[in-house]
């Protein structure tokens, strides 16, 4: 991979960090294919349990860099971070504007610095957001405070992001990689990968299902992580009074609802 992206994989967690520091860190077609690229190796590779996404500082993304006009820059990243089935935390640890904020939106868990700049200001520029901003934003801060975001164009920081739910926490600068980081290597040496794989999956798509389905998608999903290698690890641990050690995988004990196509999987409806 080129300079744009550094991809660091250690001890389970892969940090991906967006590295144009001198443009702090601006999205360019180049960088969104490399970082859907290595999003891809943390969905299929085991050993990857965690990843975090940051920027080189001062910024972690202040939008698409417009300077060369070579090529669409989107924020539609190929996986995006929500689709990946590993835990995907933004550490935001500068300004995310734009694409910026839209790329720290698709990930699970956002830590964010208190005195950057944030905002999705495309309205201002005649265009509208993308990279799902219209779908990830309402459900996290809900349909008024998105319409007051988008609609306005508007900046914020990260007191307000955490008042408003966006941020998980709000933190200097200097704390946000290092909080992303200890979350990221408590969640790959505590948590079974399959069943951590299989939550995120589920909150994400359950925000379009009825309870019904979530409660029997849940019950189905247990009894598949039930018979996975970590199922029986979980059960020999509490029976010999020790912390487990988890071994399974999420690439080859994956169920098969997941593989087929929407239309081949009515459950998930």
């Amino acid at each position: 991979m080129s300079s744009e992206l550094h991809v660091d994989v250690s001890k389970g967690v892969a940090v991906l960090t967006l590295n144009r520091p001198a443009q702090q860190n601006a999205f360019t077609p180049t960088l969104a294919a490399e970082l859907g690229a290595a999003l891809q190796r943390c969905d299929v590779e085991d050993a990857i349990r965690a990843v975090v996404v940051t920027g080189t500082p001062p910024a972690f993304c202040a939008g698409a860099d417009l300077s060369s006009r070579v090529g669409e820059v989107s924020a539609t990243i190929d996986p995006p971070p929500w689709r990946v089935r590993k835990p995907v935390i933004a550490a935001v640890n500068g300004h995310a504007v734009g694409i910026g904020l839209a790329l720290a939106l698709q990930c699970d868990l956002r830590y964010m610095a208190r005195d950057a700049v944030y905002g999705l200001n495309q309205v201002r520029r005649g265009v509208l957001a993308d990279g799902y901003a219209h779908w990830t934003l309402p459900r996290l801060i809900g349909m008024a405070n998105a319409a007051d975001i988008m609609l306005t164009g508007r900046t914020f920081d990260g007191d307000e992001a955490k008042a408003m739910g966006l941020a998980n926490s709000c933190l200097s600068g200097g704390e946000v990689l290092p909080t992303a980081l200890a979350v990221a290597h408590d969640i790959a040496n505590g948590s079974a990968p399959l069943p951590v794989a299989l939550s995120k999956r589920l909150l994400w798509e359950g925000l379009r299902m009825n309870p019904t389905v979530v409660g029997q998608l849940e019950t189905d999903l247990n009894q598949h992580a039930a018979k996975s290698i970590d199922g029986g690890e979980a059960m020999a641990a509490f029976r010999d009074r020790r912390q487990p050690s988890w071994s399974g995988s999420v690439s080859k004990e994956w169920p098969a609802w997941d593989a087929a196509g929407e239309r081949e999987r009515p459950s998930l409806d």
